[in-house]
């Protein structure tokens, strides 16, 4: 019997913050670009909140670098998060935040997918997989929209929408590698711990090698990099590994459709992006699917309690 178990009222809640703080980081890293590039703001706030989480490990008495460290599994892990943010900082300067936060948050459908090869106790069933069709169509009615296309044509929009779904496939890639190796057994600290030395590393590398090293501290620039290390690279990892390791990866996605949502709402709000016809359309796919994928069993009970109904007034 699979020690994970189907999300409850206080996982359900926990996403529902999750997915607001994770929604607002595009945001942010889009407002500050000019302030400094997206790739150099995740690699300070990693190693900022390296720090903290090694000091929460200390005053929790926990072992930072365990006997059995899985530390393969661990590089794997920062590397898969690097090219992440990688991926994501590059696409930002190209498309909108609205279009990174859709692309990037397919991130729960690749680990759904990759977790059905992976664990018995995540296999979908096929409503899930219909929910993975539709997603994908979506992503393909946006990167193909006439008017996605025409705007490609003029600043990169269509490279920069790729770079954000490799972004989202590198952050499902992480959650089956999480999931299927030795980091399942660490704690959700040590998990984070790993991940954020490594894209420290790499992404302050990634940055000098691309000439992408200068930095104004502005206040917008320093109350965001606060923002993104507290709550984004600290908090909420050390809350999403902790849910990892309790709950059904594929059931926590549940309230995942959420960020795209507010992503999406908030770029037009905050920064006055335009949103096109057919990006909208591809984005309700994107969405529904990843509903389908993840809420399937209330979904079927749903449609199971209706049949009977109209079976029963027959």
């Amino acid at each position: 019997m699979s020690p994970h178990k189907n999300i409850d009222g206080k996982a359900a809640l926990a996403m529902v913050v999750l997915c607001f703080v994770w929604s607002m980081q595009q945001i942010g890293l889009k407002a500050t670009a000019h302030d400094a590039s997206p790739i150099l703001q995740v690699a300070i706030r990693s190693g900022i909140a390296a720090v903290l989480v090694g000091l929460f490990m200390l005053v929790r008495q926990e072992k930072i670098m365990p006997t059995q460290l899985p530390w393969r599994a661990g590089l794997g892990a920062g590397a898969l998060f690097s090219i992440e943010y990688l991926s994501l900082g590059e696409g930002l300067h190209l498309t909108s935040s609205a279009h990174g936060v859709v692309f990037l948050y397919t991130g729960p459908l690749f680990a759904a997918v990759g977790l059905h090869f992976r664990l018995t106790s995540e296999r979908m069933v096929p409503f899930q997989w219909m929910g993975v069709v539709f997603a994908f169509l979506g992503i393909a009615i946006a990167f193909l929209s006439p008017a996605d296309w025409h705007a490609a044509k003029n600043n990169d929009a269509l490279l920069g929408d790729g770079l954000c779904l490799l972004a989202g496939a590198s952050w499902g890639a992480t959650t089956v590698l999480v999931r299927s190796s030795g980091l399942a057994k660490a704690s959700a600290s040590q998990t984070t711990f790993y991940q954020l030395v490594v894209a420290f590393v790499l992404l302050l590398a990634a940055s000098h090698f691309l000439g992408q090293w200068s930095l104004k501290p502005t206040p917008m620039l320093l109350a965001n990099l606060v923002f993104q290390t507290v709550l984004v690279s600290f908090i909420s990892l050390l809350a999403w590994f902790a849910l990892l390791r309790r709950y059904l990866a594929s059931r926590l996605g549940a309230f995942s459709f959420m960020t795209p949502l507010f992503g999406v709402a908030l770029g037009a709000w905050l920064l006055d992006e335009p949103v096109s016809a057919g990006f909208l359309i591809g984005a309700f796919f994107v969405v529904a699917g990843i509903i389908f994928v993840n809420c399937h069993e209330l979904l079927a009970r749903r449609l199971s309690l209706v049949k009977l109904r109209k079976w029963r007034s027959c």
